[in-house]
C-alpha cells in the first residue's frame, strides 16, 4: 500500500470518528459555573461541571435545553429510591382522599353513623343471643346426663355407650359454643372500635366541609 493510500485511509479514520463523537453530544455551545465559581465554555459537555446543570445555547445565545449533572451508580440509586418514594406517597395521599370522600358519601352526618353502628350491633346480639341459648340448652342436657352417669359412679366403665357418647359431644358442643360466643364479644368489640376511628376522621371532614358562617 502506498503513503498515499494510508494517508487517505488514516483521514478518513479522523473523519469518521470525529463524526462519531460529535453524534454523542448535542450541537451548540456548553456553559456552566464550576465548583470554583468560574463560568467555562465549550462546544461538547464539560468536564469539570459533570456534578452540576449545564446549559446548551443556541447560536443566539439564547438557552436550548439544559443537561443534569452526571450521577455515580450510588446516585442513581438514591435518586430512583427517592422516586419511587414520592410514587408511593402521592398514590397513598390519592388512596386517602378517595377513602375520605367514601366516608362522606356513605356517612353525611352522625346520625347515619350512629345508626349504622347500632344496627350492626343488633345483628350479632341476635347471632349471640341464639348462641348463649344453645349453651344453656347444653348445660341442661348435661345436668341430665350426669344424673344418669350416677348409677356407674363408681365404674363409669360401665356405663352405656350412648351415654358415654352424649357426654362427650355435650362437651365438645359446649366448649364450640362458649369459643363461638368468645368470638361474638370480639366481634362487638372490633365493630366499635371501627366506629370510634371513622367517626374520629368524620368529625375532621364534616367540618372542613361544613358551609363557611358568615
Amino acid at each position: 500500500m502506498t503513503m498515499c493510500k494510508k494517508g487517505l485511509l488514516l483521514a478518513a479514520g479522523l473523519v469518521l470518528a470525529g463524526a462519531s463523537a460529535c453524534a454523542q453530544t448535542t450541537p451548540g455551545v456548553y456553559t456552566c459555573v464550576d465548583a470554583k465559581g468560574r463560568k467555562l465554555t465549550a462546544d461538547r459537555p464539560i468536564p469539570e461541571c459533570t456534578d452540576r446543570e449545564q446549559k446548551i445555547l443556541n447560536p443566539s445565545g439564547t438557552v436550548k435545553e439544559k443537561i443534569g449533572p452526571t450521577l455515580t451508580a450510588k446516585e442513581r440509586a438514591e435518586l430512583e429510591a427517592k422516586e419511587k418514594r414520592d410514587i408511593e406517597e402521592r398514590s397513598h395521599t390519592a388512596d386517602e382522599k378517595r377513602r375520605d370522600r367514601a366516608l362522606l358519601t356513605r356517612y353525611p352526618n352522625k346520625t347515619v353513623h350512629d345508626q349504622e353502628r347500632a344496627e350492626a350491633l343488633v345483628q350479632i346480639g341476635v347471632v349471640l343471643q341464639a348462641a348463649k341459648t344453645r349453651l344453656d340448652e347444653l348445660i341442661k342436657q348435661r345436668v341430665a346426663i350426669d344424673e344418669e352417669m350416677e348409677f356407674y359412679k363408681k365404674d363409669p366403665a360401665k356405663a352405656p355407650a350412648y351415654l358415654r357418647r352424649q357426654q362427650d359431644e355435650n362437651i365438645q358442643s359446649q366448649a364450640v359454643q362458649r369459643r363461638f360466643i368468645g368470638e361474638q364479644d370480639g366481634e362487638i368489640k372490633r365493630v366499635n372500635v371501627r366506629f370510634d376511628d371513622e367517626l374520629v376522621r368524620l368529625r375532621q371532614l364534616w367540618a372542613l366541609s361544613a358551609p363557611a358562617k358568615n
